[in-house]
């Protein structure tokens, strides 16, 4: 029997009876972190990187029951010993490390390689199978260096203050928006936000995060305090009333889906900027390649492709279909 199983509910330890990122309730689920993709409501109990605790309170309820543990903490389920490890994809963000009887697995959740100044960065866990994300699992996608992009996203807020006009910046609540925060505290004199990003950046200076306090938009914010501010929002806010009170506005979207165009003009942004939270191409391939792993299950996004080009290889690579998603393109302004 394999160590884990792709069920109907999720990824399964039938040993340790546990299930990883469950899509389906179950009685115990190891969560790798708090999107909502990979952290559902129902589950009787949570086991999570502590500093998911209050992001998975925030986003579950304050009654749900969750035990949070540290990163290379052993917690051991009827002898399969469970250990958390750094996925750098976001603030509490794990992969999940299984072994019994000398075998082990590895299920990475979502991840990238680039530190990005504020989550514990991703370190490659060794291992015989490993199970991997491919969001985007294409040639095509290819990071350019953060710090290079945050000049460019600087640099157009500048060229809009010019214009006399509001910077718009859509970005993931949870996870990309706090990039943003950090990246910019220093750069720019004005930044608000829409209450799912605020509520999520409040919860985080709490816990001492050295995140900027940004204003949240109300009702009652005068027109004229959004003049050459620069506001983050979700991606539901785009193209809505609560985003056209702005005016005169330059729209900016960041997402690693904006590296294609053709995607920035289905969006009818302004700008385009292709910061993602996922590991690119060249990542992907580089974090295999450090689990010396010869078993290699390829999750949501271009999965087929990407298995297909590590069998190339000489890797046992598969694809297997997963109800995880991309928190990029999810919608709900409360997650």
């Amino acid at each position: 029997m394999e160590l884990l199983q792709f069920t109907d509910k999720g990824i399964w330890c039938a040993a340790g009876d546990f299930y990883i990122d469950p899509w389906k309730p179950v009685q115990r689920a190891v969560i790798t972190h708090a999107h909502s993709d990979h952290a559902r409501w129902g589950n009787q109990f949570y086991l999570c990187e502590q500093a998911s605790v209050p992001l998975l309170k925030l986003r579950l309820g304050p009654d749900i029951k969750v035990q949070g543990i540290a990163y290379g903490e052993n917690i051991y389920f009827n002898g399969v010993r469970l250990s958390l490890h750094p996925a750098g994809h976001m603030i509490g963000s794990a992969q999940v490390r299984v072994e019994l009887n000398g075998e082990v697995w590895v299920a990475s959740g979502d991840y990238k390689l680039e530190s990005d100044g504020i989550a514990v960065p991703f370190e490659p866990v060794r291992c015989h199978t490993f199970i991997t994300e491919s969001t985007f699992g294409l040639p095509i996608y290819r990071w350019e260096p953060q710090q290079q992009l945050f000049s460019r996203i600087t640099n157009w807020i500048y060229e809009n203050q010019q214009a006399g006009k509001a910077s718009v910046i859509t970005a993931y609540s949870l996870g990309k928006a706090q990039r943003l925060l950090l990246h910019l505290q220093d750069k720019v004199t004005r930044m608000m936000g829409h209450g799912a990003i605020t509520n999520v950046n409040d919860l985080l200076i709490a816990q001492g995060y050295p995140l900027p306090h940004i204003e949240k938009i109300t009702p009652d914010t005068p027109k004229a305090a959004f003049k050459n501010a620069v506001i983050i929002a979700p991606p539901s806010a785009d193209d809505s009333a609560w985003m056209r009170r702005f005016n005169p506005y330059s729209l900016g979207v960041c997402s690693g889906w904006m590296q294609v165009r053709g995607h920035m003009r289905r969006r009818n942004a302004d700008a385009g900027f292709a910061l993602s939270d996922h590991a690119d191409w060249n990542g992907l391939l580089e974090a295999v390649a450090a689990t010396g792993a010869t078993r290699v299950y390829a999750t949501h996004g271009f999965s087929s492709v990407f298995a297909r080009y590590l069998s190339e290889k000489g890797l046992d690579a598969r694809e297997v279909s997963t109800a995880y998603g991309d928190e990029e393109t999810i919608t709900n302004p409360e997650t």
